[in-house]
């Protein structure tokens, strides 16, 4: 499992979240990947592109969780 913090902003979105980890090499890559169903948020396959991600949301993509967190 992996976190990510928000670092003071309030959400992320999935697509950003997906190239900032470097768990796809582009932007193209992390939209093909969320249209064909391959990522899940809290255990719910997503569509969204830019779906927003606030903090205690749970990512899971290739077996690679990802919690998102707020700043402490």
């Amino acid at each position: 499992m992996t976190t990510f913090e928000l670092g003071g902003h309030d959400y992320i979105q999935l697509n950003q979240l997906l190239k900032l980890l470097s768990l796809v090499e582009s932007g193209g890559e992390a939209n093909q990947a969320i249209v064909l169903g391959q990522i899940k948020v809290n255990g719910q396959p997503e569509l969204q592109k830019r779906k927003k991600l606030f903090p205690g949301d749970r990512v899971l993509f290739l077996g690679q969780e990802i919690v998102i967190v707020g700043d402490d």
